[in-house]
């Protein structure tokens, strides 16, 4: 067998959902924080969707959300301007806080079942304004001394960008009234409804572009069948 039929073979063995993505999956992400410095700032709140895929008609949706309140590191900054814009109060006992090792470890083992499940590689983060969620993320790993992270280090998917190009709007409240997504700005800034709401706008960009033809590539399977129809050439 040659190699490009082994290629081949091994292209059609993997999952649709890693298809669609090179092998990686999509998790959505949003933090709410007490300062936007990852490195010196708390961490107060998480949450994480997880995708599926409707193998029939190639839609994404929703499917499970995880979400946790979190107690500020020891040591880490407060500043108030963002507690005054988030309205948590850190100290509030009901908020039935954990503490941050447990929330990024509970996520962790929810994203790599449902990785593992969909024949994905690597997870990689949806946010809005993905960079900022990332870094997050990365310094939380890294002060628990987490060695292996199931996400990407450093590549993500900005809903901020896909939905300024498929919608024309940048802010995730206008983008998805765009998309004709419900959003209530009384609930804004909650770290469990900003992913779903996120999750709800990547999903419907994602289907969108399916729907207007985008996906599967067109472009290769063209040149897969000009490959085959093509007649060797003759040796000079």
């Amino acid at each position: 067998m040659s190699d490009n039929s082994t290629a081949s073979n091994k292209n059609t063995e993997k999952s649709l959902f890693a298809q669609r993505f090179r092998g990686y999956f999509p998790v959505v992400i949003d933090v709410e924080t007490a300062g936007f410095n990852a490195q010196t700032d708390a961490l107060l709140e998480i949450a994480a969707t997880t995708l599926t895929l409707d193998e029939v008609s190639g839609k994404f949706s929703l499917d499970e959300t995880i979400h946790f309140n979190v107690d500020p590191f020891e040591g880490a900054n407060l500043e108030k301007a963002a507690l005054e814009f988030t309205g948590i109060d850190p100290t509030n006992p009901l908020r039935g806080a954990v503490d941050e090792k447990k929330a990024i470890t509970e996520i962790f083992k929810l994203v790599r079942k449902k990785m593992k499940a969909a024949g994905c590689q690597r997870a990689i983060i949806v946010a809005h304004n993905a960079a900022f969620d990332l870094g997050f993320v990365n310094a939380v790993t890294e002060r628990c001394l987490i060695k292996r992270s199931p996400f990407h280090p450093f590549v993500s998917f900005d809903t901020t960008t896909l939905s300024g190009l498929a919608l024309g709007q940048t802010v995730l409240a206008k983008a998805c009234i765009a998309a004709k997504i419900d959003f209530n700005n009384n609930e804004a800034h909650s770290a469990l409804y900003d992913t779903e709401k996120t999750a709800e706008l990547f999903c419907f960009i994602i289907n969108k572009w399916q729907q207007l033809g985008g996906w599967p590539l067109i472009e290769t399977e063209v040149e897969a069948v000009e490959e085959q129809n093509t007649p060797p050439q003759k040796e000079a």
